[in-house]
């Protein structure tokens, strides 16, 4: 049985609809304003210019409190209400730690940004009912289909 496998999302299709059924998008490991030249904040400010509502989860800046006018969360899990989407922006092999906190918050999809890949954190994503984006940049996928 291995039904998890069409929780893998790979096809243009596939892909459009899932920004067809995502508003809500916590991206865990964004970076601040002060950092506005890297991909891990300038493709969620992209995405919440687009109209999605994005939730901050940095990683790193303990200091901060807000990011694109938010309120920053230090999990997932501790994100109040629904989220479709977790955008990721860790290296491949960081994103194992995360994978019981996204777990933990039941987002509707996990997208692993581009360069991004681990393929035992993607299949427990999909063996939950979670569907998995990898190795894929958010905005130029937004843009091609969204």
């Amino acid at each position: 049985m291995e039904e998890w496998r069409d929780n893998l999302v790979t096809s243009d299709a596939d892909i459009a609809r899932l920004w067809r059924e995502t508003k809500r998008i916590a991206v865990l490991g964004i970076k601040t304003e002060a950092q506005a030249g890297q991909p891990a904040f300038y493709v969620p400010e992209y995405l919440k210019r687009a109209g999605f509502d994005i939730v901050p989860v940095p990683v790193y800046y303990p200091d901060a409190t807000e990011i694109l006018g938010q309120p920053v969360y230090r999990t997932v899990a501790e994100v109040p209400g629904e989220i479709d989407m977790v955008n990721v922006f860790r290296r491949s092999q960081d994103v194992g730690p995360h994978v019981d906190d996204i777990l933990a918050a039941r987002p509707k999809s996990v997208w692993m940004q581009s360069g991004i890949r681990n393929e035992e954190a993607a299949r427990r994503f999909a063996e939950a009912g979670i569907r998995v984006v990898q190795d894929r940049c958010a905005m130029v996928e937004h843009r091609r289909h969204g």
